[in-house]
Protein backbone atom coordinates (compact mmCIF):
# COMPACT_ATOMS: atom_id res chain seq x y z
CA UNK A 1 0.00 0.00 0.00
CA UNK A 2 1.48 3.06 -0.96
CA UNK A 3 2.49 6.21 1.68
CA UNK A 4 0.82 9.36 2.18
CA UNK A 5 1.85 11.71 0.13
CA UNK A 6 4.29 14.41 1.83
CA UNK A 7 5.32 18.12 1.05
CA UNK A 8 8.61 19.83 2.59
CA UNK A 9 8.62 23.41 3.42
CA UNK A 10 11.12 25.01 3.91
CA UNK A 11 11.67 27.65 7.04
CA UNK A 12 14.54 30.11 6.77
CA UNK A 13 15.89 33.47 8.71
CA UNK A 14 18.18 33.56 11.98
CA UNK A 15 14.64 33.64 13.94
CA UNK A 16 13.72 30.02 12.64
CA UNK A 17 14.88 27.75 15.55
CA UNK A 18 13.22 30.30 18.02
CA UNK A 19 9.92 31.03 16.05
CA UNK A 20 9.19 26.85 15.85
CA UNK A 21 10.66 26.09 19.53
CA UNK A 22 7.73 28.56 20.74
CA UNK A 23 5.04 26.49 18.56
CA UNK A 24 5.78 23.45 18.47
CA UNK A 25 5.69 20.18 21.04
CA UNK A 26 8.99 18.93 20.57
CA UNK A 27 12.51 20.75 21.32
CA UNK A 28 14.07 21.53 18.28
CA UNK A 29 17.67 21.36 20.18
CA UNK A 30 17.68 17.22 19.38
CA UNK A 31 17.42 18.04 15.51
CA UNK A 32 21.22 17.62 15.34
CA UNK A 33 20.94 14.05 15.65
CA UNK A 34 18.47 13.68 13.33
CA UNK A 35 14.39 14.34 12.47
CA UNK A 36 12.64 16.24 15.26
CA UNK A 37 9.05 14.65 15.09
CA UNK A 38 6.40 17.33 16.63
CA UNK A 39 3.21 18.52 16.38
CA UNK A 40 1.09 22.15 16.33
CA UNK A 41 -1.56 22.00 18.18
CA UNK A 42 -4.62 24.58 19.17
CA UNK A 43 -4.25 26.54 22.10
CA UNK A 44 -7.01 24.07 23.21
CA UNK A 45 -4.39 21.76 23.16
CA UNK A 46 -5.90 19.88 20.47
CA UNK A 47 -4.38 18.37 17.43
CA UNK A 48 -3.64 20.99 14.38
CA UNK A 49 -0.92 19.40 12.30
CA UNK A 50 2.19 16.87 12.81
CA UNK A 51 5.08 16.36 10.79
CA UNK A 52 9.13 16.24 10.86
CA UNK A 53 11.59 18.86 11.30
CA UNK A 54 14.73 18.30 9.77
CA UNK A 55 18.04 20.32 9.75
CA UNK A 56 19.05 21.44 6.82
CA UNK A 57 22.30 23.86 7.34
CA UNK A 58 20.78 26.95 9.03
CA UNK A 59 17.45 26.37 7.36
CA UNK A 60 14.64 23.88 8.98
CA UNK A 61 12.52 21.66 6.44
CA UNK A 62 9.56 20.73 7.70
CA UNK A 63 7.67 17.18 5.98
CA UNK A 64 4.08 16.99 6.37
CA UNK A 65 1.80 15.38 5.08
CA UNK A 66 0.27 17.02 1.84
CA UNK A 67 -3.61 17.25 2.51
CA UNK A 68 -2.41 19.56 5.54
CA UNK A 69 0.48 21.04 4.34
CA UNK A 70 -1.52 24.24 3.32
CA UNK A 71 -3.64 24.91 5.91
CA UNK A 72 -0.13 24.30 8.22
CA UNK A 73 1.85 26.79 6.28
CA UNK A 74 -0.79 29.45 6.30
CA UNK A 75 -1.33 28.30 10.15
CA UNK A 76 2.48 29.42 10.96
CA UNK A 77 2.44 32.70 8.90
CA UNK A 78 -0.32 34.31 11.09
CA UNK A 79 2.20 33.40 14.16
CA UNK A 80 4.91 34.68 12.36
CA UNK A 81 3.82 38.56 12.95
CA UNK A 82 7.61 40.09 12.56
CA UNK A 83 9.86 37.39 13.36
CA UNK A 84 12.85 37.40 11.09
CA UNK A 85 11.69 33.94 9.67
CA UNK A 86 10.65 32.82 6.04
CA UNK A 87 8.00 30.08 5.31
CA UNK A 88 8.38 29.06 1.91
CA UNK A 89 7.20 25.61 -0.39
CA UNK A 90 9.85 23.46 -1.76
CA UNK A 91 9.61 20.70 -4.66
CA UNK A 92 12.04 18.30 -1.87
CA UNK A 93 10.81 15.17 -2.29
CA UNK A 94 10.43 12.61 0.98
CA UNK A 95 12.15 9.22 0.33
CA UNK A 96 11.31 6.24 3.02
CA UNK A 97 12.56 2.96 3.30
CA UNK A 98 12.48 0.09 6.00
CA UNK A 99 15.25 -1.35 7.78
CA UNK A 100 18.50 0.56 8.75
CA UNK A 101 19.00 4.06 7.18
CA UNK A 102 21.26 4.43 4.49
CA UNK A 103 24.65 6.67 4.31
CA UNK A 104 22.60 10.15 3.85
CA UNK A 105 19.05 8.64 5.57
CA UNK A 106 17.79 9.28 9.05
CA UNK A 107 16.19 7.13 11.18
CA UNK A 108 12.12 7.35 11.41
CA UNK A 109 12.08 8.89 15.31
CA UNK A 110 8.90 7.40 16.47
CA UNK A 111 9.93 3.67 16.10
CA UNK A 112 12.32 1.63 14.12
CA UNK A 113 10.16 -0.10 12.69
CA UNK A 114 9.00 2.75 10.24
CA UNK A 115 12.54 2.75 8.63
CA UNK A 116 14.16 5.72 7.14
CA UNK A 117 13.43 9.28 5.47
CA UNK A 118 15.41 10.55 2.97
CA UNK A 119 15.55 14.10 0.91
CA UNK A 120 18.35 14.09 -1.36
CA UNK A 121 15.74 13.14 -4.27
CA UNK A 122 16.82 9.06 -3.89
CA UNK A 123 13.60 7.22 -4.62
CA UNK A 124 11.46 5.17 -2.00
CA UNK A 125 11.69 1.39 -1.43
CA UNK A 126 9.28 0.10 -3.45
CA UNK A 127 6.31 -2.49 -2.50
CA UNK A 128 6.69 -1.59 1.45
CA UNK A 129 2.45 -1.85 3.25
CA UNK A 130 3.56 1.53 5.08
CA UNK A 131 -0.08 1.17 6.90
CA UNK A 132 0.89 -2.52 7.91
CA UNK A 133 3.88 -1.39 9.74
CA UNK A 134 2.10 1.57 11.34
CA UNK A 135 -1.21 -0.65 12.76
CA UNK A 136 2.12 -2.84 14.22
CA UNK A 137 4.25 0.31 15.61
CA UNK A 138 0.42 1.80 16.54
CA UNK A 139 1.45 4.87 14.94
CA UNK A 140 -1.65 7.34 13.80
CA UNK A 141 -1.68 9.16 10.67
CA UNK A 142 -3.22 12.57 9.83
CA UNK A 143 -6.58 12.68 8.56
CA UNK A 144 -7.25 8.88 9.44
CA UNK A 145 -6.66 8.90 13.14
CA UNK A 146 -5.22 12.21 13.94
CA UNK A 147 -7.96 14.68 13.73
CA UNK A 148 -8.47 18.24 14.72
CA UNK A 149 -10.44 16.46 17.91
CA UNK A 150 -7.37 14.71 18.74
CA UNK A 151 -5.11 14.91 21.86
CA UNK A 152 -1.82 13.58 21.23
CA UNK A 153 -1.34 12.10 24.72
CA UNK A 154 -4.55 10.21 23.24
CA UNK A 155 -2.67 8.87 20.36
CA UNK A 156 0.61 8.07 22.06
CA UNK A 157 2.71 10.94 20.93
CA UNK A 158 4.57 10.47 24.14
CA UNK A 159 5.25 7.14 23.34
CA UNK A 160 6.36 8.20 19.59
CA UNK A 161 8.99 10.85 20.88
CA UNK A 162 6.45 12.93 19.58
CA UNK A 163 6.43 15.75 22.87
CA UNK A 164 9.12 16.81 25.05
CA UNK A 165 7.87 18.31 29.04
CA UNK A 166 11.07 19.83 29.73
CA UNK A 167 11.09 21.97 26.97
CA UNK A 168 9.07 24.96 27.90
CA UNK A 169 5.87 26.73 26.54
CA UNK A 170 4.71 26.06 23.38
CA UNK A 171 0.87 26.33 21.97
CA UNK A 172 -1.61 24.19 23.77
CA UNK A 173 1.19 23.34 26.23
CA UNK A 174 -0.65 23.76 29.64
CA UNK A 175 -3.38 21.44 28.56
CA UNK A 176 -0.78 18.51 27.17
CA UNK A 177 1.00 18.90 30.57
CA UNK A 178 -2.31 18.56 32.47
CA UNK A 179 -3.53 15.82 30.72
CA UNK A 180 0.23 14.61 31.46
CA UNK A 181 0.26 15.04 35.11
CA UNK A 182 -2.68 15.72 36.61
CA UNK A 183 -5.33 12.50 35.19
CA UNK A 184 -5.23 9.21 33.93
CA UNK A 185 -5.78 8.56 29.85
CA UNK A 186 -9.17 7.12 29.96
CA UNK A 187 -9.15 7.05 25.98
CA UNK A 188 -6.37 6.34 23.41
CA UNK A 189 -5.25 4.98 20.44
CA UNK A 190 -4.81 0.55 20.45
CA UNK A 191 -3.57 -2.08 18.35
CA UNK A 192 -6.72 -4.52 17.67
CA UNK A 193 -7.26 -7.96 16.15
CA UNK A 194 -9.97 -7.89 13.54
CA UNK A 195 -11.90 -10.85 12.18
CA UNK A 196 -13.85 -9.62 9.59
CA UNK A 197 -14.77 -7.38 7.35
CA UNK A 198 -15.30 -3.39 8.66
CA UNK A 199 -14.63 -0.05 7.08
CA UNK A 200 -12.67 2.16 8.12
CA UNK A 201 -14.40 4.63 10.78
CA UNK A 202 -17.04 1.99 12.11
CA UNK A 203 -18.35 1.83 15.18
CA UNK A 204 -17.32 -0.84 18.28
CA UNK A 205 -19.25 -1.37 20.66
CA UNK A 206 -18.97 -3.87 23.55
CA UNK A 207 -22.51 -5.42 25.00
CA UNK A 208 -24.28 -2.94 22.83
CA UNK A 209 -22.19 0.01 24.52
CA UNK A 210 -19.75 2.62 22.39
CA UNK A 211 -16.79 1.26 22.81
CA UNK A 212 -14.50 3.39 19.80
CA UNK A 213 -13.71 3.75 16.36
CA UNK A 214 -11.98 1.27 14.30
CA UNK A 215 -9.56 3.03 11.81
CA UNK A 216 -6.76 1.85 9.75
CA UNK A 217 -6.65 -2.10 9.09
CA UNK A 218 -4.18 -4.48 7.58
CA UNK A 219 -3.51 -8.30 8.11
CA UNK A 220 -6.03 -9.04 10.55
CA UNK A 221 -4.80 -6.05 13.07
CA UNK A 222 -6.10 -2.52 13.21
CA UNK A 223 -6.13 0.65 14.93
CA UNK A 224 -8.94 1.67 17.31
CA UNK A 225 -9.62 4.34 19.30
CA UNK A 226 -11.05 3.31 22.18
CA UNK A 227 -12.51 3.85 25.87
CA UNK A 228 -10.37 1.69 27.87
CA UNK A 229 -12.90 0.58 30.62
CA UNK A 230 -15.43 -0.47 27.96
CA UNK A 231 -12.54 -2.10 25.41
CA UNK A 232 -12.46 -5.37 27.12
CA UNK A 233 -12.82 -9.06 25.82
CA UNK A 234 -14.94 -9.16 22.58
CA UNK A 235 -16.25 -6.51 20.87
CA UNK A 236 -17.90 -5.99 17.39
CA UNK A 237 -17.33 -3.17 14.60
CA UNK A 238 -20.00 -3.79 11.84
CA UNK A 239 -19.72 -7.63 10.78
CA UNK A 240 -15.93 -7.57 12.61
CA UNK A 241 -15.49 -8.64 15.62
CA UNK A 242 -12.68 -6.87 17.53
CA UNK A 243 -10.48 -7.67 20.51
CA UNK A 244 -6.97 -5.63 21.82
CA UNK A 245 -4.10 -7.43 20.24
CA UNK A 246 -2.64 -8.56 23.79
Amino acid sequence: MSETERSVLRIAGEEAHHFLQNLVTNDLGKRAAGPVYAALLTPQGKYKADFFLVADGDDILLDVATPIAADLKKALTLYKLRAKVEISDTDIAVARGTGAPPEGAYADPRDPRMGWRAYDGRPSEAGVDWDALRVAACIPESGVELTPESYILEMGFERLNGVDFRKGCYVGQEVTARMKHKTELKKGLAVVEVDGEAAPGTEITADGKPAGVLYTQAGGAGLAFLRFARATGDMEAGAARVKVQG
